[in-house]
């Protein structure tokens, strides 16, 4: 997945969810941020930030910002779209019959319908921008709306699906991803209830450019 028109800046500050304010040759701008998380960690002042200008008419904003780089050096995806993008970018390279968006199953959306000899898939896709001493962990803020998931999935594994939430870990060099408990214990325990019910965890390594995110090769679904 690429970004065209990237655009190097330095964050200011962030005056609610959905804006910052970004420095960007000399001049500051209000740039949209395409992740609603809290992201303390991430966007900090002086933090080294990568805009993309979409150019679509009518918007109020020219920028949104879609990376970040940390102190340590590590270069993080926040866009919390991408993580759907790829993963589709990934599902088509692999021999499925049929590869649904956004399948209604229960009372939720799941992102990812699949079918294969005769075998249904579900699969519910994260992203992971929570990174701490190298590992990392979602959310990184509560989410009821992903323990509603991990509960369908359950129910959809009890159905003879194959059920699978996937973490898009939307950095290099990490592998490990693991529930953000002190932050939602709920997800935490629902985690473990899909794991123990036949829920499969898939964790994706990527590879992170200012300007893309792609899925590390060598990983498939069997």
């Amino acid at each position: 997945m690429r970004y065209e028109n990237i655009t190097q800046g330095i964050f200011v500050d962030r005056p609610n969810r959905f804006v910052a304010h970004v420095e960007i040759g000399g001049r500051t701008e209000t740039v949209h941020v395409k992740n609603t998380g809290r992201c303390r960690e991430l966007l900090v002042p002086g933090a080294e930030v990568f805009l993309t200008a979409p150019g679509t008419p009518g918007r109020k904003t020219r920028y949104d910002l879609v990376a970040v780089r940390k102190s340590s050096g590590l270069l993080i995806n926040m866009d919390s779209q991408a993580p759907n993008k790829v993963v589709k970018e990934w599902l088509e390279r692999q021999s499925f019959d049929k590869v649904v968006p956004e399948h209604t199953y229960g009372a939720s959306r799941i992102d990812f319908y699949m079918e294969r000899g005769g075998q249904q898939y579900l699969l519910e896709v994260k992203g992971c921008t929570l990174e701490v001493d190298g590992v990392g962990y979602f959310p990184d803020a509560p989410t009821e709306r992903g323990v509603k998931h991990l509960y369908e999935l359950i129910r959809a594994a009890k159905d003879g699906y194959r059920a699978m939430a996937a973490f898009v870990i939307q950095m290099d060099g990490i592998t490990q991803v693991w529930p953000n408990v002190a932050m939602h214990p709920a997800f935490g325990a629902a985690f473990d209830e899909a794991e123990a019910a036949g829920v499969e965890i898939l964790r994706l390594p990527c590879h992170v450019e200012p300007d893309s995110l792609e899925i590390l090769p060598g990983f498939e679904i069997g």
